[in-house]
């Protein structure tokens, strides 16, 4: 017994653990990765928190260059939406630029991202997947059978033998020295994952995904009504917190644009 949970003590240390001394170089840039006004923000709510009112969220991504290597953090809304915006029930979405034209303003084509880390399957994290081929795709294995059983084209790089997909379960140090670890936060999906950054300057950064959706929603920890498991969201909340106290972590709410302000502003990155 002691030969199996030795190993698996060392590989979930390793994960939490802070990087060791002579990592390579970390920094993130934040994204535009669009906008979404709500016309019912009451969806966002299970106990009937915010009947009658409308919000607009932002729609954030991220880059993270760990040396010569590139993490891509979600992917926002489909490249096709750009200079236009679309109604779709209570959500109009709006794009401004794609991925790849903000990624060309700091001289990144789309071949050199090493990874595309997915925080869930809905269509506002995952709508300019198809632009990143090559990279591998870091995704929660639940969410990833999902978008397999429900044959979405965002996901058919890598499921039609081209790219490498890495089905992830529980957490997952993206670089194996925990400077940046995607954390298993499941209820808003199957398999929803927050990412943990550890910048040289800034510190500790806790990316929500939508664990969170905008500040009053975290401060209240509501419910979004579609999401999968209340108890499972619940419990993924209690962890986020802790480990945001235990950091001293700056959180970024992706939905959030006071949150997302916190970063500087593109093409300046975190460091």
């Amino acid at each position: 017994m002691l030969k199996l949970v030795v190993p698996a003590l060392m590989a979930f240390a390793s994960a939490v653990s802070a990087p060791a001394g002579g990592a390579p170089p970390l920094e993130m840039w934040r994204l535009d990765c669009g906008s979404i006004k709500v016309a019912d923000l009451n969806l966002f709510s299970d106990t009937y928190a915010y009947v009658g009112r409308e919000k607009t969220l932002t729609d954030s991504c991220y880059l993270i260059r760990h040396g010569g290597e590139y993490l891509l953090w979600d992917t926002g809304y489909p490249a096709e939406l750009a200079g236009r915006s679309e109604t779709q029930g209570p959500f109009t979405a709006t794009l401004k630029e794609t991925l790849a034209a903000q990624l060309a303003r700091i001289g990144v084509r789309p071949e050199q991202i090493t990874y595309v880390g997915i925080s869930h399957r809905h269509d506002d994290h995952t709508g300019q997947l198809p632009a990143f081929p090559k990279a591998s795709l870091l995704i929660g294995a639940g969410d990833f059978e999902t978008l397999k059983a429900r044959k979405s084209d965002r996901i058919a790089p890598w499921t039609s033998g081209g790219g490498k997909a890495v089905p992830v379960t529980g957490d997952k140090d993206v670089f194996g020295d925990g400077s940046v670890v995607m954390l298993d936060m499941p209820g808003h999906t199957e398999s929803h994952h927050s990412l943990l950054v550890r910048l040289p300057r800034t510190g500790a950064v806790l990316l929500s995904g939508d664990l969170y959706h905008f500040a009053e929603n975290r401060q209240s920890a509501g419910v979004p009504s579609f999401n999968t498991s209340r108890s499972q969201t619940m419990a993924s909340m209690a962890r986020f917190e802790a480990m945001a106290r235990n950091l001293r972590a700056k959180v970024i709410i992706q939905h959030e644009a006071t949150d997302v302000a916190k970063l500087p502003a593109f093409p300046q990155s975190a460091q």
